[in-house]
Parts: structure tokens; C-alpha cells; sequence
């Protein structure tokens, strides 16, 4: 194998690992890192188009699904640990990077323009969706982990790389299927992983080909949809329920607003890159 190919092959599964993130972590979109990663719209086609796509894509994503799966082994135990120890500082730090994507999140909606109707979706979607996600576990309460719960985990997860924006681990956290779902990653469990990988399987199939007509038919509307979900989603990862304040004290405070900057430039940087190579 040539060293470029190599070196190509190294990098999506580095982008696999990266993707992982917004499988496991709480506030993060796995399509708005498959996005800033510049695979999105490819995955979409392969998943939409499997048939055709089949010969061209499917080695392509052996290594992305390989970095994807080894990210989850590596990062559910330490991210485990540090939301447990200073969970503050990581979603602060995280929705950092989330809003330092929002320009290009932005510039990318309205690439073919923008009517009222879009600006009507976007705060429409903002509020509604802000509210949903927010009474989400009252509306529907907590689910037991079983079988059943980690497909419909796996499927939720499926759609937070067709829907960018969509954080899987924010619906998890408020179905009380997160802290389980990181002890199965963490310990390998297979009647976690399994189940999971059949729900994110089929949702992936099943929507991917709709994600790809509307996207055609509505783009403006589908865009300023999704941002209204990530803006939602960054308010709703930082107060309660997902975020626990009790026992924190001004330096805390001032040292997560100093994270959450960072983080702010790192998205932006994140999306910088996207730009330039999509």
C-alpha cells in the first residue's frame, strides 16, 4: 500500500474517532462532526444509495466505522470519568465548540438564500424544539435498558448523523439511557452493541434516501431547521437537567467560561477546515 493511501487511510479512521464524539457525548451532533469532517453529504449518498454506491464508498467507510467503534471503546471510560468529576467543565467546553460552528452552520443555510419562511423555521424550531428536548423526559419518562430501549438508542443515534445538530446523547440523558449506555461501551457488552448497531442500521437506511430528497426539494428550510436544533441544544446542555451546578463556585465558573471560549475557536477552526476541504 502507498504511503498516501496509508496516510488516507490513517485519516478517516482518525475521523471515525473524532466522529465517535457525537455518538457519547452530551450537547454533540455526530452529523455536525461528520459535517465539519467533510464525509456528511457522501455518507448520506452512500447510505441513501447503497446499491449503487456499494463499490465506490463501502471501503471508504471500513476505516471511518473502525475509528468510529474504537472511539467509543477509548473515550466512553474517560468521558465517563470526567462527566462524573467535572461535568461542568466538559459541557461548557463542548458547547463552546458547538457555538464556534454556528457562523458556518449559518453561511451554510443560506447558500441558496433565505426567505421569511426559513427565518420562520429557524425560531420556530429554536423555541418549540427547545421546549420539546427540555420536557422530553416528562412528556415521555424514563426508559428501562433493554433490548428493545438500546434499538431505539441506536436509532436515535443513527439520526443524529442525518439530522446535524441533533445530539443523540442530550435524548439519552433525558430517557435515562446514557449512564447505561457508557457501562456497555465501557465494558464491551454486546446486548448494548448489538441492538444499538441494528436501530442505528436501519434508521440510517430508511432515512438517509429521505434526508437526500429533502434536502433537494427544501434545502433552506431543512438548514435553518437543523440550526435551529443545534442553538436549542446549546442552551439545554448547560441548565438542568443534564447540567448539575450544585456545589460550584465562581472559579469553577470563571474557568468553564475559559474553556467554553476555547472551545468556541476550536469550532470555529473545526469549521474552517470543513470548508476548505469538503
Amino acid at each position: 500500500m502507498k504511503t498516501s493511501n496509508i496516510t488516507n487511510w490513517l485519516s478517516r479512521l482518525i475521523k471515525g474517532m473524532i466522529l465517535a464524539l457525537g455518538f457519547i457525548l452530551p450537547g454533540v451532533s455526530g452529523g455536525v462532526l461528520a459535517a465539519i469532517l467533510g464525509i456528511y453529504e457522501r455518507l448520506l449518498q452512500f447510505m441513501g444509495n447503497v446499491r449503487q454506491q456499494f463499490k465506490l464508498d463501502f471501503w471508504y467507510f471500513v476505516p471511518v466505522g473502525l475509528g468510529g467503534l474504537l472511539g467509543i471503546v477509548l473515550l466512553s471510560a474517560p468521558l465517563e470519568y470526567l462527566l462524573e468529576k467535572h461535568q461542568i467543565l466538559v459541557l461548557w467546553a463542548f458547547s463552546g465548540a458547538i457555538i464556534g460552528t454556528l457562523p458556518s452552520l449559518f453561511k451554510t443555510a443560506g447558500v441558496q438564500g433565505r426567505k421569511t419562511s426559513d427565518w420562520m423555521v429557524l425560531i420556530l424550531t429554536t423555541v418549540l424544539g427547545g421546549w420539546f428536548l427540555y420536557n422530553l423526559s416528562t412528556i415521555f419518562g424514563t426508559l428501562k435498558p433493554n433490548f428493545a430501549s438500546w434499538i431505539l438508542a441506536g436509532g436515535l443515534i443513527a439520526l443524529g448523523i442525518i439530522l446535524p445538530g441533533l445530539s443523540p446523547s442530550n435524548l439519552l440523558l433525558y430517557l435515562g439511557l446514557f449512564e447505561p449506555m457508557l457501562k456497555g461501551f465501557k465494558s464491551g457488552d454486546l446486548s448494548v452493541l448489538i441492538p444499538m448497531i441494528i436501530g442505528a442500521g436501519i434508521t440510517l437506511l430508511a432515512l438517509s434516501k429521505v434526508m437526500l430528497i429533502l434536502l433537494k426539494k427544501f434545502y433552506a428550510k431543512v438548514y435553518h431547521f437543523i440550526l435551529g436544533i443545534v442553538i436549542a441544544s446549546i442552551g439545554l446542555i448547560l441548565v438542568p437537567p443534564v447540567a448539575n451546578y450544585e456545589g460550584i463556585n465562581i472559579g469553577t465558573m470563571v474557568f468553564a467560561l475559559i474553556l467554553m471560549l476555547a472551545g468556541m475557536a476550536l469550532g470555529w477552526w473545526m469549521s474552517q477546515l470543513e470548508n476548505k476541504y469538503k
